[in-house]
């Protein structure tokens, strides 16, 4: 399907697309490929395939959450630069 440059023009138009002159010939003729590759595609027989939203089985690799002991407050802040209230200091960010 050869797309034609007014074509193009709406297209760019409707993705909010400055397009100039010089490019309209190039993405039509790129355009046309890509629908061209799925008229090839319309043509593959599917029947007996079943839809999927994925071409493999999704597995959720998370492990489950397991509760175990925490370091103590003075551990974790020993080799903080500046402790204050049992929190690290830092110097603010935003005023």
């Amino acid at each position: 399907m050869k797309l034609s440059r007014e074509e193009v023009k709406h297209i760019a138009l409707l993705a909010r697309l400055g397009v100039d002159e010089a490019d309209l010939e190039k993405f039509s003729e790129q355009l046309s490929n890509i629908l061209e590759n799925f008229e090839i595609l319309q043509r593959v027989d599917t029947t007996g395939v079943p839809p999927t939203s994925h071409p493999v089985a999704l597995n959720n690799v998370i492990r489950d959450d397991d509760v175990a002991p925490s370091f103590a407050p003075g551990e974790i802040l020993a080799n903080a630069p500046q402790e204050e209230d049992g929190c690290f200091r830092v110097r603010a960010v935003l005023e």
